[in-house]
């Protein structure tokens, strides 16, 4: 009898949450269609505000143009000593010809004020638009991708099916190729595809023992919340080896099962499912665990009102030491915080010594990098 490996659990709390209502991956879409969905509304709105502001200064720049020349005409042909007794008599201080050079001075510095605000207002305007569209492209592609996910759910499902009632009949290129659309790992791939094969060595115990939390009212979150505590499941010998690709076991150190342990405390403190990352994040994380870091860098993602989102799929930016002076830099550039969530990849692929560089570079070839799309960085 051996204890499944806390790796084979962890693999197998994941799998579960993949096939319920609950999936980390169709949590995700949500997460992120949500927040298109704001930015959508929110950009609809202000781009209706600015189509008004934009009618409401070329009408005044229209009238203005217009009124003042009559005005000037008017004022120019009247001539003071034709009415000097009355304006005299009762004292009023009338100098057409001063009116005159008043309007020619300032109407024209009032007319450019106008044109300037329009501009402004129209730049504005463009730059709405194109995040308002870039949400929208957003919604459209997460549409077609939960209907992706959803399917890949559904044939998951069917293969665990087939395997707890003992009738499974897939090989395991067809395991293999589904886990590779929920970005398992090789690794993953190949544990997977064992456990699913041949279920009696850890599977079927799994999932009674998860049937029985199950029946005592908890649900997939409370369970999968409590596997790294719970007592391991044992089982017979491994035998599979013949038939798969040959299993690699690595040692399970003291520290590395402390640091998982304090690395999922400290993302559950900070709101954020472990469950969300891969198995080689996770790894990763663990093999670089550093609260101090990971514990600020969180705060300021939050603070920032980026998201946490981020950090999923990008797990290198919790260990980033300069990702709080990147994200604060282009925050600085007028970039708003939708637009860093969705292009996290440019805190990835540069220091934030390069990342000045690139913005220094736009600038000195006549482009605003507040109006270039990160993506394009």
């Amino acid at each position: 009898m051996k204890a499944l490996s806390p790796e084979v659990s962890a693999l197998l709390d994941k799998l579960y949450n993949l096939r319920g209502d609950e999936s980390v991956v169709l949590a995700e879409m949500n997460r992120q269609r949500n927040r298109a969905v704001e930015t959508k509304t929110r950009t609809t709105e202000e781009k209706k505000e600015l189509q008004i502001k934009i009618a409401d200064l070329e009408k005044l720049y229209e009238e203005l143009n217009d009124q003042g020349e009559r005005l000037v005409d008017l004022l120019s042909n009247i001539n003071r000593d034709d009415y000097a007794t009355v304006l005299d008599r009762l004292n009023i201080d009338f100098e057409p010809q001063n009116l005159v050079e008043k309007l020619n001075k300032s109407l024209p510095r009032t007319i450019d004020s106008v044109t300037l605000d329009t501009k402004k207002a129209e730049k504005h305007l463009a730059k709405v638009e194109e995040e308002m569209n870039a949400a929208i492209n957003t919604i459209e592609e997460l549409n077609i991708r939960r209907d992706a996910a959803l399917a890949n759910q559904e044939k998951l499902n069917e293969y665990f099916e087939l395997a707890l009632s003992g009738r499974i009949s897939i090989t395991r290129d067809s395991i293999v190729s589904l886990l590779e659309q929920f970005n398992f790992t090789k690794e993953e791939q190949r544990e997977a595809a064992k456990l699913l094969m041949f279920p009696e060595d850890a599977l079927f115990a799994y999932d009674e023992k998860l049937k029985e939390k199950e029946r005592s009212g908890k649900t997939f979150g409370d369970v999968f919340s409590e596997a790294k505590s719970a007592e391991p499941i044992t089982d017979v010998e491994d035998s599979t080896d013949d038939y798969l690709e040959e299993d690699v076991t690595l040692p399970v150190e003291d520290t590395t099962v402390n640091n998982k342990d304090l690395l999922i405390q400290l993302l559950e403190n900070n709101g954020i499912d472990y469950l969300d990352f891969t198995g080689q994040e996770l790894d990763f994380l663990i093999a670089n665990y550093n609260e101090e870091l990971m514990d600020a860098n969180i705060k300021f993602i939050k603070s920032s009102n980026v998201g946490t989102e981020i950090f999923v799929n990008h797990a290198e930016l919790l260990i980033d030491t300069e990702l709080q002076e990147k994200v604060t830099m282009l925050l600085d550039l007028g970039k708003e915080p939708i637009d860093i969530y969705l292009n996290p990849s440019v805190l990835e692929k540069y220091s934030k010594e390069k990342l000045s560089s690139v913005i220094s570079a736009l600038s000195s070839n006549g482009m605003d990098p507040k109006n270039v799309p990160l993506m394009a960085y």
